[in-house]
């Protein structure tokens, strides 16, 4: 099959599901308090893709030539069943790796099902490293140690190379930032620093809260020296940085100030059933209608090529042009981040 491509030449590799728009934490960046209340409505379970819509979709799109998923929400342990339909992703023949975000609160109960279920690796939001900040960020009373604890409980049964993501935000967490490297070397984590990006509407983003990849950089590179590693992969999000001294790596993503456009190879589905191109979408295809008026494989798979061929998307881009103006763009926890 000839490689799917976008108008700018750029592949459909990867596929994020979004398996519940729901979220325990009310992070400040994604859904802050002033704007999801408590007793916030959700989708409805009815609303919400089934099990067999998940695996459906996952199979086109591995037609399309997708061999990579992130499974994310909302927080996505907080699905009925989320290991046992884990499982089922791993049977689909194409699939050549299986990741999964989490906000790391129920991350120690789950880590074994998840290993055993076949997920490949991990990556776990933290964005500070007190309780007094961390809840100030999350919206809830959260303890940075029971997120570390479920890290560990995921090395422990096997998980390697886990990730740790914060959003570095001025004002909020930058004195967080060595403390968390520190973390990284001291426990074998791979810290992500990423620049506070603009998903939504509701957070309040402003340019002058983002601490540009450069300045983290430089901070952690003053205590602990780093060098340029090379990446993994064609499309790595991430800047990877090595410590000299073999503590081990960070990485750096900067969508605000050095954005990685031209190399996106990301498709998005809500867990409504919807399809984005772009982590910055304003609207999706609504591929779940279409499937419950009946249409076959073909015509959802040919839906999506079609979708895919004429894909425009380079929000950050076009925002580092246009001086850090901002457009209307659905939220980040229906996307799924």
């Amino acid at each position: 099959m000839d490689t799917l491509t976008d108008t700018l030449c750029r592949p459909l590799r990867d596929l994020r599901v979004s398996l519940i728009d729901a979220c325990n934490l009310r992070c400040r960046y994604c859904m802050p308090t002033e704007q999801f209340s408590p007793d916030h409505r959700f989708l409805r379970p009815a609303e919400r893709l089934s099990d067999e819509e998940v695996l459906r979709f996952i199979r086109i799109f591995v037609e399309c030539g997708v061999s990579k998923i992130r499974l994310t929400g909302g927080e996505p342990l907080l699905r009925p069943g989320v290991a046992q339909l884990i499982g089922r992703i791993r049977e689909i023949p194409g699939i050549t790796d299986i990741a999964l975000t989490t906000n790391g609160v129920h991350l120690a109960k789950f880590a074994a099902a998840l290993r055993e279920a076949g997920v490949d690796r991990l990556t776990i939001s933290l964005d500070a490293v007190n309780r007094a900040t961390l809840a100030r960020l999350a919206g809830r009373a959260v303890d940075p140690k029971a997120i570390l604890d479920g890290a560990i409980a995921a090395r422990d049964v096997g998980f390697q190379q886990t990730k740790i993501n914060m959003v570095a935000m001025r004002g909020w967490n930058e004195d967080h930032i060595l403390p968390l490297a520190e973390l990284g070397r001291e426990h074998d984590f791979i810290v992500r620093f990423i620049e506070y990006m603009d998903v939504g509407t509701m957070n309040q983003w402003q340019r002058e809260d983002v601490i540009p990849a450069r300045e983290i950089h430089d901070l952690i590179h003053e205590r602990y020296p780093l060098e340029p590693a090379d990446p993994l992969y064609r499309g790595e999000v991430a800047r990877r940085y090595r410590y000299l001294d073999g503590g081990g790596e960070i990485g750096l993503i900067s969508s605000v100030t050095e954005p990685f456009c031209h190399e996106c190879s990301r498709a998005r589905i809500s867990a409504d059933g919807f399809l984005f191109t772009c982590l910055f979408g304003t609207s999706g295809l609504d591929l779940r209608t279409l499937m419950l008026a009946g249409a076959d494989d073909s015509e959802l798979r040919k839906t999506v090529e079609s979708h895919w061929q004429a894909r425009t998307d380079r929000y950050s881009a076009d925002r580092l042009q246009l001086k850090g103006q901002t457009t209307g763009k659905v939220e980040m926890y229906h996307i799924g981040g």
